[in-house]
């Protein structure tokens, strides 16, 4: 019963857009809660491929828009890629942060890049964003987010971000967008690469990696290793008292393999591998006996691990057949605390299978069927808690002339909760050459957690599914050196899940008089997404504009954490041997626990330079102005930071 009054004000910790914090009158309820709310794990997602190797056209491949490789031009849903140049190119220091910057998203962090860290897709939620590593769902089903902290970048081949409805490709969840990783993947002759890097705040990083094929064979591994004394994750006088001037650093391992076997043309079956184990330190109370006391002096910790398997078979039944079969598991487990530890451990393990045939002019259909099985265990529940949920999906995608068209269908038959039916309708018109007029309007839902539902003393049995709609328009122009879109959209979602402290409507039991779960409000999520860019010579140029506009209907209050405005900027140049970059990023002020956070805006600049065949120099200057940054409210990011690393790469 006497848990750690940990990070009750978490960027991780709201379960929905309305999640309130409890009151700091409640240290037991409040600090039980939050550990729960840190957990990680989630349902399963229906498999995905990869876009083929050495696929080159003028607008990328993807696969996250539908349930098959699509190029992208083709597509009405709303679509970025981050692929690995523009990765190596960036210096974002983190996967969230590298997703705001290129992707357009909002961040919300318990401190630095080590700490628990929240997405806002279009104004939603993380709990209400799906999130996948080569086609496997993850993220956590107490608290129903995934942990991007976990994950490192140097293992990262390319991310794909779907901007909207994706309920009725994905399930449960998607309702602001979908979110999908590809990790490295063998091609070409064999090769080896390294990198190091050193930083203030003590801070280093290291990876190492092998990839290639050989005959039938192909296969990557990567390592990579980095720690940060960081700084205090909170700021003093934090509202609930936990400030502890003590440094709060990180460390974090990850080992992700790929490997296939293609037994005969068209067919490949493949294994992936993922780990990531996260180590860090923050601020938090524990409330002992016999006088229950606060105590802020303890050196808090949370472990957390993600591991990702998969087995998957691919490939063409006939001419106008592609089928997939994927069976995977997730693991994510999580230990925090001081004297006493809260311990969660979460898997999902998932059986999907698909079936894709070219009909020909009439287009492309694509069926899928999936299973999966979620089970939860804490130190904070009962008992453990279990769902399974089977799913059917029927796609349609096509083209002809200047149109094309998707449509698609859903159906989820969870165990705990009502039977869920979404879909999506949408097209795209080329109105002259490289520009096309984009329309897709959609239904999604996203799933009641398992803290929702059972967590003591606050989860309640019996809760709806939020619903909702969108409703989206674009252009997107593209040329041989320059592209852009701009987007306008609106979303409506009910039944919202939040904390209701009117003792009268939950249960009658004595647990529940500070409140409960509820299906309490309705949120309205409008805005327009403009990006740009273009390559001139030497000059690599791109940006992005975000308007938001995301309020709860039934106060008209904006929804905490949802800046009204966020723009980002990058520009690359090169010089023979040498890249110079710079890019920055400008955030709004947003409300945050009754607290409004300041407009921030944060500059980096970067050098490489090309020493020899295989070895480059890289220098990255963070936060250059030195900007006070406050991710969440009584958080702190770091200041001006120095980088200085090597990379290295040959054959084999």
């Amino acid at each position: 019963m006497f848990r750690s009054a940990v990070r009750l004000d978490s960027a991780a910790a709201p379960a929905s857009p309305l999640r309130a914090p409890a009151s700091s009158s409640r240290p037991f309820v409040r600090s039980s809660l939050c550990a729960a709310l840190l957990a990680t794990a989630g349902p399963a997602a229906l498999a995905q491929t990869a876009p083929p190797a050495g696929v080159s056209t003028q607008a990328p491949v993807v696969v996250t828009g539908t349930l098959q490789p699509t190029s992208v031009q083709r597509l009405a849903a709303d679509v970025v890629v981050i692929d690995r140049e523009t990765i190596e190119s960036s210096t974002a220091d983190s996967v969230a942060d590298l997703l705001r910057r290129e992707a357009g998203l909002q961040l919300s962090r318990n401190g630095d890049a080590g700490q628990p860290t929240a997405l806002f897709v279009r104004g939603a939620t993380s709990a209400q964003t799906v999130v996948l590593i080569d086609g496997v769902r993850i993220g956590s089903a107490t608290l129903s987010q995934a942990a991007f902290e976990n994950l490192d970048l140097n293992s990262i081949e390319r991310i794909e971000v779907l901007r909207g409805p994706g309920s009725s490709l994905y399930g449960a969840d998607a309702v602001g967008g979908v979110i999908q990783i590809f990790t490295r993947r063998g091609t070409g002759a064999p090769r080896w690469n390294a990198a190091l890097a050193a930083g203030r705040y003590a801070s280093r990083q290291l990876s190492a990696g092998v990839s290639g094929t050989s005959g039938p064979l192909d296969y990557a591994a990567q390592l990579a290793h980095e720690r940060s004394e960081g700084v205090s994750a909170l700021r003093p006088g934090d509202r609930f008292g936990n400030y502890n001037p003590d440094r709060d650093g990180f460390e974090r391992s990850n080992i992700q393999l790929q490997a296939g076997f293609k037994p005969a043309a068209g067919q490949r079956i493949g294994l992936m591998l993922l780990q990531g184990r996260l180590e860090n330190q923050y601020d938090a109370s524990q409330f002992l006996p016999p006088n229950f006391a606060q105590d802020n002096t303890p050196d808090f910790r949370s472990k957390g691990r993600t591991e990702v398997a998969a087995l998957d078979w691919r490939g063409e039944l006939a001419p106008t057949l592609r089928s997939q079969v994927r069976v995977a598991r997730n693991l994510d487990t999580t230990d925090l605390g001081a004297a006493v530890i809260d311990r969660f451990r979460t898997t999902r393990e998932s059986l999907a299978a698909q079936l894709a045939w070219n009909t020909g002019s009439f287009g492309q259909l694509t069926g899928a069927l999936e299973r999966m099985e979620e089970k939860a265990q804490s130190t904070s529940y009962v008992r453990a808690v279990h769902r399974t949920n089977n799913a059917a999906t029927l796609e349609l995608t096509g083209s002809a002339g200047p149109a094309a068209w998707q449509a698609d269908v859903r159906r989820d038959a969870p165990s705990d909760y009502a039977d869920a039916t979404t879909a999506r309708l949408g097209g795209s018109w080329a109105l002259a050459d490289g520009l096309r007029l984009k329309l897709l309007a959609g239904s999604t839902f996203r799933a009641p957690s398992f803290n929702d539902l059972y967590f003591p003393g606050y989860g309640v049995a019996g809760l709806k599914a939020e619903r909702g709609r969108s409703i989206e328009a674009g252009l997107a122009w593209r040329n041989a050196t320059s592209e852009a879109g701009l987007t306008v959209y609106r979303n409506r979602v009910r039944d919202l899940i939040g904390y209701e402290p009117d003792r009268n409507l939950c249960p009658t039991d004595p647990a529940y008089d500070f409140g409960c779960a509820r299906n309490i409000s309705r949120a309205r999520i409008e805005g327009a997404t403009l990006s740009a860019a273009h390559t001139a010579g030497a000059w690599e140029l791109r940006g992005t504009v975000d308007a938001l506009e995301a309020r709860d209907e039934r106060t008209q209050q904006r929804l905490p954490r949802r800046a009204a405005h966020q723009a980002s900027a990058s520009a690359l140049y090169s010089l023979g041997d040498w890249r110079f970059g710079a890019s920055a990023l400008r955030v709004g002020e947003r409300p945050d626990g009754g607290k409004r956070l300041a407009a921030e805006t944060t500059v980096d600049l970067q050098a490489q330079w090309r020493l020899m065949r295989g070895v480059s120099l890289q220098a990255r200057l963070l936060n250059a102005t030195d900007e006070r940054i406050e991710p969440a409210r009584d958080y702190q990011g770091l200041g001006r930071q120095f980088w200085l690393g090597v990379k290295l790469e040959g054959n084999l």
